[in-house]
């Protein structure tokens, strides 16, 4: 490597360092998003509600600190091009200001296009005029979601089919665009594409500004759906780390679409891919097992350690894998997975998972010590179930 090349690699690497220490993620974003359970019928009221639950439950302490609005909030803009809210949402600011007294924050949805996903005002031209409202209303994270913006990367593709990126750098100046102006409002806002993964998001998200970005086009609320987007978040590993999170979608733990076992191993995949943990079910009606799976403290840990290492897969064998992750403290997260029907006997070698002369084991789930062991580890997995523990030397 030549001298040029070193010094190339340090400055990427001192400007990553940087932008760890001064985004407003340096662990995933914990909190709640309207739309899973919500979708188009929410409301002020309805926002208000959520805050005291997540204070109520335990939830915030736990922390889970954003209240996220989503689509269906906008109303109209006025003669200087102002962006308002609707009816449903009378005094955005009052709102904010609500959120903030409980101790959490405040975030809000928009989109590059002139029309968000249901068909209400987009961001498009008004960028900077936008990021200005949200700043002055007190919202704390902004999530841009791609929809109409594909007709302008359509209408870019045909304008130039002799340059296959030709829509890619399109959506990218973008999304850049609102990045800059989210930046240039000196508020901290919290800046989440939304793009389904669309054009590698990963390897270009932080030059935008954002803090997370989305892998995956949307999770729905079953075990199939969900086991497909984990699987598929392997070779991302690389792109994650404190200040900029791959997004494999929202939690839809409580929902009431999947068996306990299948949340349990929902919510632990993600805090191994250390995932946003973003909840999306019906605070006021969750079970105790919704509880002890959303506010388990162990996993969450998990999730949010500081060292920011993404699990990756160590290897699969037809309906089971073993997915391992660096955590501080020497210490690593390993997660034995099946996506059979019935129970199944998972094995993996400790000195393959970096402990060749064993290690002290803690079954997270179980909040049960196993011990010190050697060689081969051998665990009992549920269907559609998952072991998760810890090893330390």
């Amino acid at each position: 490597m030549n001298v040029r090349s070193l010094i190339s690699l340090l400055s990427l690497a001192a400007a990553t360092t940087l932008a760890a220490q001064t985004s407003p993620a340096p662990t995933p974003p914990m909190g709640w998003n309207s739309w899973n359970h919500f979708a188009g019928k929410v409301t002020d009221v309805d926002v208000r509600a959520t805050a005291d639950q997540l204070v109520s439950t335990g939830m915030r302490d736990a922390g889970y600190v954003y209240v996220n609005i989503d689509d269906t909030w906008q109303g109209k803009r006025d003669a200087s091009g102002i962006i308002h809210a609707n009816e449903k949402f009378p005094d955005m600011k009052a709102l904010a200001d609500y959120v903030h007294s409980k101790g959490l924050k405040l975030g809000i949805y928009s989109g590059p296009g002139e029309q968000t996903c249901a068909h209400y005002e987009g961001s498009l031209g008004h960028e900077a005029q936008d990021a200005q409202t949200y700043a002055g209303w007190g919202i704390d994270l902004l999530k841009y979601d791609l929809c109409s913006f594909s007709k302008q990367m359509a209408a870019e593709r045909a304008a130039h089919p002799d340059d296959p990126k030709a829509a890619t750098k399109l959506m990218i100046a973008a999304y850049k665009k609102m990045g800059d102006a989210l930046r240039a409002t000196g508020r901290p806002i919290l800046y989440s594409l939304c793009q389904y993964g669309l054009e590698e998001p990963w390897k270009w998200g932080p030059q935008v500004g954002a803090s997370m970005w989305r892998t995956t086009d949307d999770i729905n609320d079953t075990w199939a759906r969900m086991f497909i987007i984990a699987q598929s978040q392997s070779d991302l590993a690389p792109f994650a780390g404190p200040g900029h999170w791959n997004d494999p979608d929202m939690l839809e733990v409580g929902n009431g679409g999947m068996k306990t076992e299948e949340y349990r191993q929902h919510m632990t995949l993600w805090a191994m891919l250390a995932s946003p943990l973003l909840a999306g079910n019906d605070l006021t009606k969750m079970t105790d097992a919704d509880k002890s799976i959303l506010m388990n403290r162990d996993v969450i840990a998990i999730d949010q350690d500081p060292l920011g290492k993404q699990a990756t897969r160590l290897y699969q064998h037809g309906d089971i894998s073993v997915w391992t992750r660096p955590l501080t403290g020497n210490r690593i997260a390993v997660a034995l997975v099946t996506a059979s029907w019935g129970e199944r006997n998972i094995q993996f070698d400790l000195a393959q998972a970096g402990f060749p002369s064993g290690a002290n084991v803690r079954d997270v789930w179980a909040a049960k010590d196993l011990g010190h062991q050697q060689g081969i580890f051998t665990g009992t997995v549920r269907q559609h179930g998952v072991m998760l523990l810890i090893l330390s030397k």
